[in-house]
Order: structure tokens, then C-alpha cells, then sequence
């Protein structure tokens, strides 16, 4: 328990320093998000600085390496690979920042860095024997899948990290979400005694700092640094634990999110007709007339609570 608050507190501690210190240099460089012009409630926030995700994801790396040493395999791939993750999503608001456009990285571009990463991460899962999944609600129960989890894996990294970008869409939705996702796997972790717990917590103190700032209105914002970094993240502490399964239903938010734009572009296609007012769904919401808090206090609530049910269960 003692390491879990010192993780917690020095993953706040360092997140707050780093986004105090890079809050002011992102203003004077002008790296400011540029707003799509159809989002006509977020109008005003064109400017506000971006690459948020920098900050938060530095202080988990630190800390974690600090906290958490070499030692472990598995929580060194983890680190590597958020900061993977994190390259392609600095890559992306740079190009818009620089070309002051909402274009960034072609989307062929991003699907190649993604499938680039998320093979290292499956092959080391079939290498080394981290085929065997937990079943939800299945009593401690496992399924082994062998080299299924090859292109479980790949499939996995590939829509939880463009899940969690799709998320991020308003002041605190994808970073509350992914706290209180986080701070759910910490204790699944804690009693199935898998796993490096340490670093769940360390991340949710690190979003907890971020909230800080990018809680409504927002003084910084995470970018793609920070929503791809984050996917990274939970994909990486997810499936190297077995836990992979636990996404769909501990990110039943994110998974929405990304469902939301599939139908919604289908549906479109076939009819010239939209099933949302916008998509993802809390843009729907919003144009409904729900503040951006409600919204994302929302999001990180159900979060928990199908958390708290995962938990009666474990």
C-alpha cells in the first residue's frame, strides 16, 4: 500500500512540475490546437496549447523507472512503448501546428506507426508465453490462445489507441476516463498480485495533475501526444498482465466513442443520413445541449462503476 501512495503522490508531484514548466513555453512557441471549423462550441478555444500529453507522460516514464528500476521485462517494453506512441502522436500536432491546420499525419502514416508497434508488442506477448487471458466475471478463470494473440494483440493496440483519440474530443473526457480506467486495473492488478500495479497508479496521479489543467475550461490540452501515448499505455498494462479482455468493458467509453464514428460514417454512406447530431457520441451530447463537465463527468463515473462491478468479480 505504502508504494502504491508514493507512486500516486510522486506521479502527481512530477506531472505538475513538468506542466507548469512547459505550460509557459508552449505559449511562447505558439503551439496553440487548431480548432475544425464545424465544431462551432469550441470556436473559442482555438490557440489554447497543445502537447499536454508530453508533460503527464514524461512523469510516468521517470517515476516509473524511478519507482520500478530495470528489472522488469515487461514494464520496460511498456515504458518503451508509450514513449513510442508518444513520437507519432508529437509527430501529428507538430505537422498541424506548423502547417496551422487540423491535417497532421496522413492517416496511412499513422496506421503504419501503429502496426509497426503494436507487432513488437504481440510477438514479445507469443515469445514469451503471455498467451493466457483472464475471463471477465470468469472467477480467476483463464483461456489459452496461443498464437491467436498475435493478431489479437495487433487488433487490440489498433482500436484502443485510436478508441482513446476519439475520446479526446473535450476539456477532461479522455484523461478522467483513462484515470479512473487506470486506477481500476491498480487494484485489479493488487488482487490477482500480476503485473506491476505500481505504474497504474503512478499514471493516475500523473492525470490526476493533468486534470488540473485541462479540466473545463481548459489551459492545455493533451493532443495526440497524449490520447495516442495513453492507448499505448492501457493496451500495454492490459494485455502483458492477461488482462486484455478487460478492455472492452473497463473502457466501455472508449469503445463507444469509436463505435459512435463507425456507424455514424456507415450509416451516412448508405443513407446521406446521420444516426448522431456528431460523432464520436459526446459531440452528440454536447450539441444536445450537456455541458463538457457533465459530459466527462459522466464518462469517468460509468467508467468506474463498471469498474467497481469488474471488481465483484475478479
Amino acid at each position: 500500500m505504502k508504494t502504491v501512495l508514493i507512486g500516486i503522490i510522486a506521479g502527481f508531484g512530477a506531472s505538475l512540475v513538468l506542466l507548469m514548466a512547459l505550460l509557459p513555453l508552449l505559449k511562447r512557441l505558439k503551439a496553440g490546437q487548431y480548432i475544425l471549423g464545424y465544431v462551432k462550441e469550441h470556436k473559442d478555444k482555438g490557440g489554447t496549447p497543445t502537447m499536454g500529453g508530453l508533460a503527464f507522460i514524461a512523469a510516468i516514464i521517470t517515476v516509473g523507472l524511478c519507482m520500478l528500476g530495470i528489472n522488469d521485462n515487461r514494464v520496460n517494453l511498456t515504458l518503451a512503448i508509450t514513449g513510442g506512441f508518444t513520437i507519432v502522436g508529437f509527430l501529428d500536432d507538430f505537422l498541424k501546428i506548423y502547417r496551422k491546420d487540423n491535417g497532421g499525419l496522413k492517416p496511412y502514416q499513422k496506421i503504419i506507426f501503429q502496426l509497426a508497434i503494436a507487432t513488437i508488442a504481440a510477438v514479445y506477448c507469443y515469445l514469451n508465453d503471455l498467451y493466457y487471458l483472464y475471463i471477465p466475471f470468469g472467477g480467476g478463470k483463464y483461456v489459452n490462445v496461443s498464437w491467436g494473440i498475435i493478431p489479437l494483440v495487433i487488433f487490440i493496440f489498433i482500436a484502443t489507441v485510436n478508441c482513446v483519440n476519439l475520446t479526446d474530443g473535450l476539456d477532461g473526457l479522455a484523461g478522467g476516463t483513462s484515470c479512473a480506467y487506470l486506477f481500476i486495473l491498480g487494484i485489479i492488478f493488487s488482487m490477482q498480485s500480476s503485473f506491476s500495479r505500481e505504474l497504474c497508479f503512478i499514471a493516475v496521479g500523473a492525470l490526476a495533475a493533468f486534470l488540473v489543467f485541462n479540466s473545463n475550461r481548459a489551459a492545455i490540452f493533451m493532443g495526440d501526444t497524449g490520447s495516442l501515448a495513453l492507448g499505448g499505455f492501457i493496451s500495454c498494462l492490459s494485455v502483458f498482465s492477461g488482462n486484455a479482455l478487460y478492455i472492452p468493458i473497463l473502457g466501455i467509453m472508449f469503445v463507444i466513442s469509436g463505435i459512435s464514428v463507425i456507424v455514424q460514417v456507415i450509416y451516412y454512406k448508405r443513407t446521406r443520413r446521420r444516426v448522431f447530431l456528431m460523432a464520436p457520441l459526446h459531440h452528440h451530447f454536447q450539441m444536445k445541449g450537456y455541458t463538457e463537465c457533465k459530459i466527462s463527468y459522466a464518462y469517468s463515473t460509468l467508467t468506474a462503476l463498471v469498474g467497481i462491478i469488474c471488481l465483484l468479480f475478479v
